[in-house]
């Protein structure tokens, strides 16, 4: 009975139901709903994460100088009160005055760079080189920025640590070498970065400048194709952060230095204009792309994105209580991997070789200018303040702030990569039975080593090359245990410049 004509008339016949498979097509609609709604939410956690680096970037030109002056001077008339206190000197305020001190030195080690010089060997070069020497640069970038706020961490706790413990340093004046050292190649290679971002604005046929922001599309391949956890997206998130706030800061920059070519010519600014729009629109859509498409294969709502707000927004809340172990600067550091110091010394030594300040009338203009800058530093963080107070309520976590603080246990042998450690902190336990870190830690005993806060989460995140095998064996285990893992729990000494696998 089978026959051609019958075939056919099947084919054209048959019918099928949809409802059959109600569960698939609904998670499929789903998903298109949530690649929709990433834009929205990712931009917010972005405008927020944006405006906490620039509430630490302006502290190091607004308060900053302030402490500084504040602490030397409490340090000047200290005989006059006498030795009420066994430190000369708070923690705070010691930290306080090496931060000053190391901007001043890299600022005057700054005039021995010729950015002129720099300028013009640059432009010698061929297209395809200087784009092979911008992706060194953000290597470089990420490395320093993950290797710096260590080096200024142990220079902060070698100079405030209790003198009673045993010495366990090289001392504070290597450690202050070794700080200002970084911070001024770091400087220098920011410098690079914005003297390579200035050769691609000023070429003729822009071909520098297409390739360097089609490169950007070339970070989609090497992250939407791998496996995320919650955690990671966490991390990858701040870098993109700091990555565009840096950007912002570097394209400032080039627009100082060409402005002063041209004499201040405003009209020289609609030129740049859109150029500035077009890196600044591609750096957008690619982490539009990015985490969509990351959202997407990994299952991840977009709901988490409200809760990455939420936890960095913790961290200003927590900042501010009178048993918070760091200032909130140091804070968006480590979470983000920005280290405001060397872009702060580029960026005055570039105000200040491209605006020439003469007569009494400048100088007013400049005071003028720096009480705008404190009033701008203190209304952001007024604002993002209370932002902070309301995403931190409506997720729930204030109670996360007033835990009782417990001691410290010390967990595996410091010599392994991967060993993990109690942390001194609260620990809480939510409605889903995750355990998460709250509170500020407490001053061991002498006979406690000091260790470093850290979580399990950076058993994944800090792996050396050498050990991947390992992790790859217990993957399945390794699932398991950072999928019950609360945001909260990602240590905020763990540096976004850290591999992620």
């Amino acid at each position: 009975d089978l026959s051609l004509l019958r075939f056919i008339s099947a084919e054209l016949t048959r019918g099928y139901f949809l409802e059959h498979n109600e569960a698939k097509y609904t998670e499929r609609r789903e998903r298109v709903y949530t690649c929709m709604r990433i834009p929205k939410e990712l931009e917010k956690l972005m405008f927020f994460g944006i405006f906490l680096c620039l509430d630490a970037f302006l502290y190091v030109f607004t308060l900053l100088p302030l402490r500084v002056f504040l602490a030397m001077f409490r340090f000047i008339t200290l005989p006059c009160y006498g030795l009420r206190d066994r430190r000369l000197l708070q923690p705070a305020q010691v930290c306080d005055i090496l931060k000053g001190v190391i901007l001043v030195i890299c600022y005057f080690m700054m005039h021995y760079v010729d950015y002129s010089m720099m300028y013009h060997l640059i432009r010698g070069q061929s297209v395809i080189k200087l784009y092979i020497i911008y992706n060194m640069l953000e290597v470089a970038d990420r490395l320093f920025s993950s290797f710096g706020q260590d080096i200024l961490d142990a220079l902060y706790w070698t100079a405030t640590e209790p003198k009673e413990r045993k010495r366990a340093h090289i001392g504070v004046i290597p450690h202050f070498f070794m700080a200002v050292l970084y911070v001024f190649l770091h400087a220098i290679l920011i410098m690079v970065q914005a003297t390579t971002l200035n050769v691609a604005f000023n070429s003729h046929n822009k071909s520098l400048l297409t390739i360097m922001m089609s490169n950007n599309f070339v970070e989609i391949k090497g992250s939407v194709f791998k496996k995320f956890e919650k955690n990671n997206l966490f991390q990858m998130s701040n870098s993109d952060i700091k990555e565009r706030f840096t950007n912002y800061v570097l394209l400032l920059i080039v627009c100082l230095r060409n402005m002063e070519q041209f004499s201040w010519n405003p009209d020289h600014l609609w030129v740049l204009f859109p150029d500035v729009c077009m890196v600044v629109a591609s750096e957008i859509a690619v982490d539009i792309v990015k985490h969509a498409f990351i959202t997407k294969f990994n299952d991840i709502t977009a709901d988490v994105y409200s809760e990455y707000r939420a936890s960095l927004a913790f961290d200003l809340v927590s900042s501010r209580q009178k048993n918070a172990y760091t200032d909130y600067s140091d804070s968006v550091s480590r979470r983000m991997g920005f280290i405001p110091l060397p872009l702060a010394v580029l960026l005055i030594r570039v105000v200040t070789s491209s605006i020439k300040v003469q007569g009494i009338l400048a100088y007013v203009c400049v005071v003028l200018f720096y009480c705008g800058l404190i009033s701008l530093k203190v209304l952001n963080s007024i604002v993002l303040l209370g932002k902070s107070c309301q995403y931190v309520k409506e997720a729930k976590m204030e109670e996360k702030l007033f835990n009782p603080v417990q001691t410290a246990t010390p967990g595996k042998p410091a010599g392994k990569q991967q060993s993990t450690f109690k942390s001194t902190q609260g620990i809480s336990t939510d409605e889903n039975g995750s355990t998460s870190v709250t509170n500020q830690p407490v001053h061991q005993k002498e006979n406690t080593p000091s260790l470093l806060v850290t979580s399990n989460s950076d058993q994944f995140l800090t792996t050396p090359d050498g050990e991947e095998k390992d992790i790859s064996q217990d993957s399945s285990e390794l699932k398991h245990r950072s999928s019950k893992k609360d945001l909260l729990e990602i240590d905020r000494f763990t540096i976004c410049g850290n591999r992620i696998d």
